[in-house]
C-alpha cells in the first residue's frame, strides 16, 4: 500500500506542477523584479551551500604554506635584483666606453690637421731631397 500511496503522491506532485507552468503560460512573463528577486535568492542559496562544502587548512598547514610562499618570493627577489644590477652595470659599461670612444675620437678629429701638416712638410722634404740628389748627380 504504501507504493500505492507514493505514486498517487507523485500523480499529484505532476499534476501541481503541470498546472503551475499553465498558469505561467496563460499569465505570460512573470514580473522582472519578481524573477531577479528568484534568482538572488536562489544563488545566495546556493553560495551557502558550496560554501558548507569548503574544508579550510589547520593552522599549521597556514603556516607552512605560508612560509613557503615567504621563501618563494624572497628567493625570486633576489634573482630579479642580481639581473637588475648586472644589466645595470652593462648598460654603465657601455655608456663609459662610448663616452671614451667619443673622447678618443675627438683627439683624432684635433690632431689631424697637425698631422696632415707634419706629413705634408715631411713630403716636401723628400721632394727637395730627391731633387738636391737627381740635380747634383747629374740626371
Amino acid at each position: 500500500m504504501a507504493k500505492k500511496e507514493k505514486s498517487e503522491a507523485a500523480e499529484k506532485i505532476a499534476k501541481a506542477e503541470k498546472a503551475s507552468k499553465a498558469k505561467k503560460n496563460k499569465s505570460g512573463q512573470e514580473n522582472p523584479f519578481a524573477r531577479a528577486g528568484k534568482a538572488v535568492g536562489r544563488y545566495l542559496k546556493d553560495f551557502r551551500g558550496e560554501l558548507r562544502k569548503i574544508v579550510w587548512p589547520d593552522r599549521k598547514t597556514v603556516l607552512k604554506s605560508t612560509g613557503v610562499v615567504l621563501a618563494v618570493i624572497a628567493v625570486i627577489g633576489v634573482i630579479i635584483f642580481l639581473i637588475d644590477t648586472g644589466l645595470a652595470e652593462i648598460v654603465q659599461l657601455l655608456s663609459r666606453t662610448a663616452t671614451n670612444y667619443h673622447d678618443k675620437a675627438k683627439e683624432v678629429t684635433e690632431a689631424l690637421p697637425e698631422v696632415t701638416q707634419a706629413i705634408t712638410e715631411a713630403t716636401q722634404a723628400v721632394t727637395e731631397a730627391i731633387t738636391d740628389a737627381v740635380t747634383t748627380t747629374g740626371g
